[in-house]
């Protein structure tokens, strides 16, 4: 993409606005959505225990629900990744954002980190899936393995990060990711995207989502001290 291009972009139809902290709160949670919905962000993106709020709040509007599962560790069984993914779908949300198994993919385990991701991906439908890589944690070798295993199973997204690691998107792993996967599969860059200079240069790099909590602060060309 040109430098020109990316001046053009819209970006808060990019944007997962996000708030996936554990002390979260309704009131908190319900003004996530009225930003989202004044912006026109793409989706708002919460834990699964506060999606049917979300697909309340978001009624009539274009705003999509998004719920995070597995998160922010991705090491519990897969049913039970699974079954979340299906109960937040039936309680409203229209994407799934999932965290894979690290220790898995680290082990070269790669058909236990196959069918983890292939069986959420069947529990959510229509919905369309993304797939949380925690890149900070993972080599570049990790890194194609899971972005080929993710590109087999034709997943909507891959992502870099869950916010909460030691790192967050990087401009390298967006370029790593998007060549990998191709052009058919999303790649989000999450995690310290947090002014509108790191949203160019990520949708530069290949990035066609976007999530973060400082949405607001991008869309307004802003300052924000988010970590996510």
């Amino acid at each position: 993409m040109s430098e020109t291009l990316v001046k053009t972009v819209n970006y808060a139809s990019y944007i997962d606005h996000t708030l996936l902290a554990p002390d979260a709160r309704q009131e908190q949670i319900a003004r996530v959505c009225e930003e989202a919905r004044h912006f026109g962000f793409y989706s708002v993106c919460v834990n699964s225990c506060h999606v049917p709020f979300v697909a309340e709040h978001l009624t009539g509007s274009d705003v999509k629900v998004c719920a995070v599962v597995g998160f922010p560790l991705g090491a519990m069984l897969p049913k039970a990744k699974a079954y979340e993914a299906a109960c937040a779908v039936a309680a409203g949300a229209e994407e799934i954002d999932m965290v894979i198994n690290i220790g898995w993919l680290k082990d070269g385990d790669l058909d236990a980190v196959k069918d983890d991701i292939a069986q959420v991906l069947a529990a959510c439908g229509k919905a369309p899936l993304k797939v949380i890589l925690e890149t900070a944690l993972l080599t570049d070798e990790e890194k194609t393995i899971i972005c080929e295993i993710c590109r087999d199973l034709n997943v909507a997204f891959v992502k870099t990060s869950t916010g909460f690691a030691k790192g967050g998107a990087t401009i390298e792993d967006v370029r790593l990711m998007r060549r990998i996967v191709g052009e058919k599969i999303g790649v989000k860059a999450s995690g310290g995207v947090r002014d509108q200079q790191a949203a160019e240069a990520m949708i530069a790099a290949g990035a066609n989502r976007l999530g973060t909590s400082s949405g607001v602060h991008i869309v307004q060309n802003t300052s924000s001290n988010s970590a996510y």
